[in-house]
This record gives C-alpha cells, structure tokens and sequence, in this order.
C-alpha cells in the first residue's frame, strides 16, 4: 500500500480532474490500462453518475472504500450492489441545478421562437422582405414538468416569470406552488410544452412513452434535460417524422454521444450535447465537493454529500 491514498478516475472525459487530485492522492486512469499492479492502492474510484458503473473492474480492488460521484445523478451506478459490497457513495447535488433550468428554458424558448432556424436563414440568404416568421408567444403555454426536485421547482419558477403556466407530475405528492396531475398522461395532455427534469432509474426507463408523446401531441414540444433513458427515443423521432408531435429539444440521449446520423431526417429538432449543467460555476461546485468527500473519508468523517 502506498502512503498517499491512491484514486482511480474510471471515464476518460474526467481526465481533467487528475490535476485537482494528484497533490492529496495518487491517480490512475482506467482508460490507460487497469491498474493491475496498482489495484492493492486504489481505495477511491471517481465517477460521472450518468454512466453505467462496471462493477467488474470494481471487483479488482480488494482495499476500495469510496465510490465518489461528481455529478448529482447517480443513475449508473448500482446502490444495491454498492451496499452489499459495504461502499458509501458521494455525489455533488445542489450546484448546477438552476444552470440545468436555465438551459431548459433556452431550448424552449429557442424552438418555440425559432431562433435556430432563424439564424440558418439569415445565413443562408433565405431572409428576404416578403418573408417573416411568425411564432408562438409564450405568454400562456402551459408548461408541465415531469419530477418536481430541485430542477424540476426552478424550471417552473422560470415558466411563471416568463407568463407561461406550470404544472407537474411525480410519483409522489408534495407542496408545491403549482398543481399536480392526475397522471403522466394526464399531465401530457394538458400541456404545450412537456419538461422531462425527473431522477432517472432502472424503473423509469421509457417513461415518457409513444402515449406520452402522442399525449403532448402535434403542437407539443417535448424538452428532455435529465436522462435519455427516460425517453423511448424510438418513438420520439418516428413522431416527430410522421407529425405527431410538434418539436423537441433535447440535451440527453440513449447513448452519447448520439449518432447524428439517427437525427439526420428528424424535423423540429433541437440537439445540444448534454451541456445543461456544465457552467464554470456548475463544475466548480462539483469538484469542490469531490475534494471534499474525498478528504473527508480518508480522514475518518462522514462524509459531506453521501447518497442517502
């Protein structure tokens, strides 16, 4: 065993964070090759939540103690798995969700007002005297948001500033300032505009349905900023082909990244890669608490931001 505790960070796009780490810990990165000679050390493995954690390459490291996620969702990573193994999980909720708001009510307001299509036909020459786009006020769209947690709350409060009218759905109830649907489909049928900001799971796969979407309907815009998973992506583009929804905007997707070549013929589409959280502020918060779990496991306190 090494004296410095040794880390391990297990995706390749965290590779940034070897820098914060390497003065407290010694860092491997999985994508160099497992660390076979080093799996005795390694007592921390880093992860990105999103991302199905391969329990396999877990099984190597006999003296692993920490499972610590950087992001606020944990939907990868197996908790019933972790707890018979006796390994607390971390994760960093509470810092980027107003940035994910944000973001969903940019790609609203971006495919309602057409401002991606409007910027293409200003660079295209297509912007001429006789003609004129005429879009949708939002000013009354009755937004529904499916999970009101802390993402879901600051979509809706965005929605009331911007003189929509919100309105939810979850599985369980609780005091909000907005009502509550009878049902998912119930909820999807009342609206304009469909917000997907709920925790994703093994038991909400597909949950926004082909009956969802045809629910929101050939008018509807169905936003997506929480998982891909929890969209049967199948069905969306072959409703989005065909008419029977109006528009999407999406910032995650089945698998990522997304094949652009499954959206080529795909109209009122609006696509950015998975970029809702990823503000400075966002990811400076993120890592703060990693550094923070981190030190405090390995000096024998609880640790700040545990899964509950």
């Amino acid at each position: 065993m090494t004296q410095r505790p040794a880390v391990l960070i297990m995706q390749r796009h965290l590779a940034p964070l070897s820098a914060f780490l390497e003065s407290a810990y010694d860092v491997y990165r999985l994508w160099e090759g497992p660390p076979v000679e080093a799996a005795q050390d390694v007592r921390a493995v880093v992860v990105a939540g999103e991302y199905p954690l391969d329990t396999a390459v877990l099984e190597a490291l006999p003296n692993l103690e920490l499972i610590a996620c950087f992001t606020a969702g944990y939907d990868g990573i197996d908790l019933d798995w972790c707890k018979a193994k006796g390994l607390p999980v971390s994760h960093a909720p509470g810092v980027n969700h107003e940035d994910v708001a944000d973001h969903a009510i940019g790609l609203i307001v971006a495919s309602r007002r057409q401002i991606v299509t409007g910027d293409a036909a200003v660079r295209s020459g297509g912007w001429t005297v006789e003609t004129r786009t005429i879009t949708p006020s939002l000013a009354g769209q009755k937004v529904g948001v499916v999970g009101l947690g802390a993402i879901g709350e600051a979509v809706a409060r965005r929605a009331d500033a911007l003189r929509m009218t919100p309105a939810w759905w979850g599985p369980r109830d609780k005091a909000a300032a907005w009502p509550r649907a009878a049902s998912l489909l119930d909820l999807a049928k009342a609206s304009d505009i469909l917000v997907v900001a709920c925790r994703a799971d093994e038991s909400n796969r597909g949950l926004i349905s082909r009956a969802v979407i045809e629910a929101l309907g050939p008018h509807g815009l169905l936003v997506n900023v929480a998982r891909g998973q929890l969209v049967d992506e199948d069905a969306l583009i072959a409703a989005l082909r065909d008419g029977r929804l109006g528009a999407a905007a999406l910032d995650v997707f089945m698998e990522e990244p997304t094949d652009p070549a499954r959206w080529a013929e795909t109209p009122n589409v609006i696509l950015t890669p998975h970029t809702g959280g990823a503000t400075t502020a966002g990811v400076q918060g993120m890592l703060g608490l990693l550094i923070q779990n981190l030190a405090a496991h390995f000096a024998g306190r609880p640790l700040v931001t545990p899964v509950a």
